[in-house]
C-alpha cells in the first residue's frame, strides 16, 4: 500500500506542475497592431488500483500476491484568444459554434453593428 501512495503522489505532483496558470493563458505575442494571448483549455484524469491475494486453503502452495498500478492523463485543447488593441479588448474563440449556442454568441456583435449603423445614419441625417 505504501507503494500506491507514492505512486499517487508522484503523479498529483507531476499535474500539478504541468496545469498551471502559465499552462493555461499561454505566452502573448503580437500579430501587427494586435497583442493576442492564447487560451487553453486543460483536463486531468487520474487512475489507481490495488489488489492482495492469497491462496485458498486447499492450495498445495500458499501463495500471495500484492498488486498496485496507476495511470495519469493530461489533455489540452485551445479554446481561443483574448485580442487587445489600445483598450479594446475581445475573446475569439476558436471552436465552431453551432446551433442556438451559437446564435447567442454572436448576437452582441449583431447588436454592435446594429448599433453603429443607426448610429451612422442618425449622423448623415
Amino acid at each position: 500500500m505504501q507503494d500506491l501512495n507514492e505512486m499517487l503522489g508522484s503523479m498529483t505532483e507531476f499535474l500539478k506542475s504541468e496545469a498551471k496558470t502559465e499552462t493555461i493563458i499561454g505566452q502573448q505575442f503580437q500579430l501587427g497592431e494586435f497583442t493576442c494571448v492564447p487560451v487553453m483549455s486543460v483536463g486531468l484524469g487520474i487512475g489507481a488500483g490495488g489488489g492482495e491475494g492469497k491462496a485458498p486453503d486447499n492450495a498445495k502452495s500458499a501463495g500471495e500476491g500484492t498488486g498496485s498500478g496507476g495511470g495519469a492523463g493530461m489533455g489540452m485543447a485551445p479554446v481561443g484568444f483574448l485580442v487587445t488593441r489600445g483598450s479594446e479588448i475581445q475573446f475569439i474563440s476558436t471552436r465552431s459554434g453551432k446551433g442556438i449556442g451559437a446564435a447567442f454568441e454572436k448576437l452582441p456583435d449583431i447588436l454592435n453593428k446594429f448599433m453603429d449603423n443607426k448610429k451612422q445614419e442618425t449622423e448623415k441625417a
